[in-house]
């Protein structure tokens, strides 16, 4: 078994370069200002020259305006958009369109009603990504808020694109997140900072680490 792993949030050359050598396979770079993890499009191009072939660079936005889109795509080279708003599923497609480049839409979900969006949002996406919803009342930013959900909403469970398994994922939880999910690609930011937004290879490669564990002893 395989278990691939996003690193989301990257917002310097050390962390890059850790991810890419300890065995990601897919690296996030945050377009969305609020988020203390955002980069402004010349980094995020100056990273993204950086990423080395075998890895595909995501870049992360939040209910973003057309001209949003075109100040960070006009410039920096990505693989994919990940939308992580209140997106509709008219809207994912036609971002997909115009860009015409693969898009990935996250999925809040906090209880299993939640999982009621999937096929729409599946219909219109390349992939899905699925993410803690914020508790009501609690003020949080769309995504990297070190929040998990309850695994067992999805196990069994299958949908008709690929997706990620992202909220509170940890070098200590990851198996047992792996294990309830079924998950074959995980997405990690909070955990592998020392402080919002500051990152640390040292967390980086420790987190890659207990990724490559949970493949070997799955398999």
């Amino acid at each position: 078994m395989s278990i691939d792993t996003k690193i989301c949030g990257i917002r310097t050359p050390e962390v890059l370069e850790a991810a890419a050598k300890h065995g990601a396979r897919w690296v996030g770079f945050n377009f969305y200002p609020p988020s203390p993890r955002s980069v402004a499009p010349d980094l995020g191009a100056e990273l993204a020259r950086m990423v080395p072939t075998g890895l595909r660079s995501v870049g992360l936005f939040v209910d973003p305006a057309d001209d949003e889109l075109e100040a960070v795509l006009g410039r920096v080279p990505l693989d994919m958009i990940q939308l992580h708003g209140g997106e509709t599923p008219e809207r994912v497609a036609e971002i997909k369109a115009r860009w015409a480049m693969p898009v990935m839409k996250a999925i809040k979900i906090a209880t299993v009603e939640d999982l009621a969006a999937i096929p729409a949002y599946a219909a219109v996406s390349d992939r899905l990504l699925f993410d803690a919803k914020p508790p009501k009342g609690v003020v949080s930013l769309p995504g990297g808020n070190g929040l998990a959900f309850d695994w067992s909403i999805l196990s069994g469970r299958t949908w008709a694109k690929p997706w990620m398994l992202a909220g509170g994922l940890t070098e200590a939880n990851v198996a047992e997140a792996v294990a309830r999910t079924g998950a074959t690609v995980v997405d990690v930011s909070s955990s592998i900072e020392e402080r919002p937004g500051h990152k640390t290879p040292e967390r980086v490669e420790r987190f890659l680490a207990a990724v490559r564990a949970v493949a070997v002893m799955a398999n």
